[in-house]
């Protein structure tokens, strides 16, 4: 069975008309589907609304206990249920979920050398079983970037990585294409030139554009990943505009990763 898990960001979620617009083509997409989602720039104005100040490493947040209440707040609460109502509006019988919800999703405090992340999660674990179940009772999950220890204690992870880890878990049962969405058209050979885009990259060639430099940096760690899900059993991985959902999953538009 195929299985489609979209992955979108800030770009869509703070903009109202292109989340509209995605949703549209998001509940009109066929078949077994799961969206994650990131935060967007909420949780930064309510935590500075509250006087909690952000602190970022490297694009990553660095969530004290003050900044883990917001981010559920806004993460599993807010954006969440304004997805899920969005989707039921339109036909499509979302569910709402966090890691925590079934123990979907188990996951361990970051630990890192010199840098103390506070409640960041790293995924161990993922329950396709419980997922199976949902996505064959035509349930469409929805998941916030929220994760568990199993211990009592939330923690804040990234999106991309739990969009990954779903993909790689119900990759044994299912024919998964896995999108992340993303502000260009793609996987670009000049960052400002969007008719530079790459339509297709095996491992070969990758290795090849990375060892010529033409992967602009930032990207390379989403490549990676990529093809990490790949060799996980995920099928396809594909790299695009998420206002052009139903193109990139017919292999008509951004960049395709595949293993061969």
């Amino acid at each position: 069975m195929q299985l489609s898990i979209i992955k979108i960001g800030g770009n869509i979620i703070d903009d109202e008309g292109k989340l509209a617009a995605f949703l549209d083509s998001y509940a009109a997409l066929p078949g077994l589907k799961i969206l994650v989602h990131g935060g967007g720039k909420l949780a930064t104005k309510v935590a500075e609304g509250l006087g909690i100040r952000q602190h970022l490493v490297d694009g990553r947040r660095i969530t004290d206990e003050d900044t883990l209440k917001v981010v559920t707040m806004v993460y599993a609460g807010t954006i969440n249920k304004n997805i899920v109502a969005q989707l039921q509006a339109r036909g499509c019988d979302a569910i709402g979920l966090t890691g925590a919800d079934g123990n979907i999703i188990r996951a361990h405090k970051r630990i890192h050398p010199t840098i103390d992340y506070g409640f960041v999660g790293d995924v161990d674990s993922v329950d396709a079983s419980f997922l199976t179940n949902l996505l064959i009772s035509n349930k469409s999950p929805v998941f916030a970037p929220i994760t568990h220890d199993e211990k009592g204690t939330l923690l804040n992870t990234n999106a991309d990585t739990i969009a990954q880890e779903l993909a790689r878990g119900l990759g044994r049962s299912f024919d998964v294409s896995l999108v992340y969405s993303f502000e260009k058209s793609g996987v670009l050979l000049d960052i400002n030139n969007e008719d530079s885009l790459i339509p297709r990259i095996t491992p070969d060639q990758y290795e090849d554009l990375k060892a010529r430099q033409l992967i602009f940096a930032g990207m390379i760690p989403k490549l990676d990943n990529a093809f990490a899900a790949l060799r996980s059993g995920v099928r396809r991985v594909i790299i695009g505009r998420a206002e052009e959902l139903s193109l990139l999953l017919a292999g008509k538009a951004g960049t395709t990763i595949v293993n061969e």
